[in-house]
């Protein structure tokens, strides 16, 4: 497929300067292009979308390494002995206190160009493509490399003429949609309508990254009603995506027709989608002018959709819900920035957080989703035999109920330079002295001597604690979490394990919470071991990391900015929100 130009004229005509403020970073289009020679046909076209492949990976992958020295350079603090186990940024950092592998040496770039910061002439174009060495096609390279760097408009421009010139008038469309995302980029609106104009006239339908770059261009036009349009066609073919919801919502806002902006994120929650977090925020900024109840009441609604999918807001998401809170008229909101105690206790007003710890009703209904989704869910979630399980099950009911249970080869192995045995006597000698009753859970292969699994060591283990043994073709997880459950509340277990894979296999998203709950209030982390034996254990939270309230008050846990925090950590950091009195 072609765009078509009559002449030079018209085309210095159409593509006028008109400079606008800059997007943001971070955005980027993808779209699979189409030429047909053959010219255009007038019936209706759907083009998938596909992913392009990186032109020059050579460059692109020396960015990338060089992009992760400079995270690693700043990021080179070492794990405190404060940071929870499960805090936000503590997996980075362990993770760059035991790098598991090297970077790998990227290769050096040969026979790259320099892109042009400047419009060029036909002479000097026609210079840069002998100068190109690369087997893509040129045009479509330096469009894609230009369009990735945000080049400047005027640029585009001129390579876009010179494209022109050389083919009779005829722009690919790939190309043509390459120079929309730069005008997209940098906000050059009436480009954007410019180059609207000739879509709406060539084609009828688009690629969905076509339809998504113009939406996101024309939102910020008096025209903006046609991205819904826009965003209706899509809706022929496919289910719009999160970004086209957040634009045009955020399109909505700008031009103060509230209706249409709920309507549009009622109708985001009713396709199963999940809202950005940047949607969510611009309600919160637009609603910093508006004096209405039923507006409010909608965003506290919000809040409680963070709390039941316990999503976090990052600090400028944060500051807009402070900033709203203390906009409300005689409601005397007071917020801050503040952290969590050990205890519960919110550091700025006092106020006691909920507990991490699960009702009675709560820890059976999780126990019983765990003992049949995860634990006898299939041969998928466990390496064992139904022979072994029931032998593990019948050696659990014949015990009283524990106090701890250990993985015993996770934490044999937490310090690779001392002896396995070793390290899991020391846990166990320690545990044994506060009268805890135990059960270690190990594999057949630790019971033969071995330099770093001595009998002797394993012997005194068992007199420590109640011991089983598996298989050695056996997962551990599952006798871990079915004897920690089946002794009941008070049982805490002992692994670094993360359990990412088991809370994957649980069916939505409320057990989900329930787990991850279960796991922040029941999980011991060894943190350090220090000469004598001597163990340090990571304490327990005792309250629960989620949006909550209490009529007065509100706190929120949020992502802080340059904490790169994981999906199973939680923030460490809280907005408390207080009516003053």
């Amino acid at each position: 497929m072609t765009f078509c130009l009559s002449g030079i004229g018209n085309f210095s005509k159409l593509w006028k300067s008109n400079p606008y403020r800059g997007l943001g970073p971070g955005h980027s289009y993808l779209a699979l292009f189409v030429r047909d020679h053959c010219g255009i046909r007038n019936q209706q076209r759907w083009f998938s979308l596909k992913t392009i492949s990186p032109q020059n990976t050579k460059a692109t992958n020396l960015l990338i390494a060089k992009a992760r020295y400079r995270r690693k350079d700043e990021d080179s603090n070492q794990v405190s002995s404060d940071s929870h186990f499960l805090s936000a940024g503590a997996a980075k950092k362990r993770s760059q206190m035991n790098p598991q592998s090297k970077d790998p040496v990227m290769p050096s770039v040969r026979n790259t160009i320099q892109l042009p910061t400047k419009p060029l002439n036909s002479e000097e174009w026609d210079k840069l493509k002998e100068d190109f060495k690369g087997k893509a096609n040129f045009e479509s390279w330096i469009g894609s490399q230009m369009a990735h760097s945000h080049s400047s408009v005027n640029v585009a421009k001129s390579l876009l003429a010179w494209v022109a010139a050389k083919n009779n008038g005829i722009v690919g469309y790939d190309l043509l949609v390459k120079y929309l995302s730069l005008c997209v980029f940098h906000k050059q609106t009436s480009e954007v309508i410019d180059v609207y104009e000739i879509m709406k006239a060539r084609y009828k339908s688009l690629e969905s990254g076509g339809y998504s770059l113009l939406i996101r261009g024309l939102i910020h036009s008096d025209r903006w009603r046609e991205a819904l349009l826009l965003l209706e066609d899509i809706k022929k073919v496919m289910t719009p995506s999160t970004r086209n919801y957040h634009d045009c919502i955020q399109g909505a806002l700008l031009h103060k027709d509230v209706d249409v902006a709920w309507n549009l994120y009622q109708e985001l929650l009713g396709h199963d989608l999940i809202p950005l977090l940047e949607t969510l925020e611009a309600f919160f900024d637009f609603g910093k002018d508006i004096r209405d109840d039923h507006y409010s009441n909608k965003l506290l609604d919000i809040l409680l959709y963070l709390r039941n999918n316990q999503r976090y807001p990052g600090e400028s998401f944060a500051q807009s819900i402070k900033t709203w809170f203390e906009s409300l008229p005689g409601k005397q909101w007071k917020g801050q920035f503040t952290t969590i105690q050990k205890s519960g206790q919110c550091s700025g007003c006092g106020k006691t957080i909920e507990s991490i710890h699960l009702s009675p009703e709560e820890y059976d209904f999780l126990k019983g989703k765990i003992m049949r989704d995860v634990i006898d869910g299939g041969d998928q979630y466990k390496k064992t035999t139904p022979q072994e399980l029931k032998r593990f099950e019948n050696f659990v009911k014949s015990c009283p109920p524990f106090d701890i249970v250990i993985d015993g080869l996770n934490v044999a192995k937490m310090f690779p330079k001392a002896r396995e045995s070793q390290v899991l006597l020391d846990v166990v000698s320690q545990l044994a002295k506060q009268n805890l009753r135990l059960l270690v859970l190990g594999r057949k292969h630790m019971l033969r001597q071995h330099s770093r699994w001595r009998q002797n060591d394993m012997e005194k283990v068992q007199k420590q604690a109640s011991c089983f043994f598996a298989d050695n073709i056996s997962e551990d997880d599952p006798f871990l979490l079915y004897a920690t459950l089946h002794s009941g509340n008070h049982c805490k277990f002992i692994t670094n394990d993360l359990m990412r894979d088991h809370k994957a296999c649980l069916p939505d998203a409320k057990t989900q919470h329930l787990f991850f709950k279960w796991q922040q209030g029941h999980q011991l982390a060894i943190i350090n071991r220090t000469p004598g034996s001597k163990i340090g254990f990571q304490h327990i939270l005792s309250y629960d990391t989620v949006v909550q309230t209490t009529g007065d008050s509100w706190h929120i846990p949020y992502d802080e900015d340059l904490v790169e925090r994981y999906s199973y950590e939680v923030p460490t950091k809280w907005l408390c929100l207080y009516q003053k009195t």
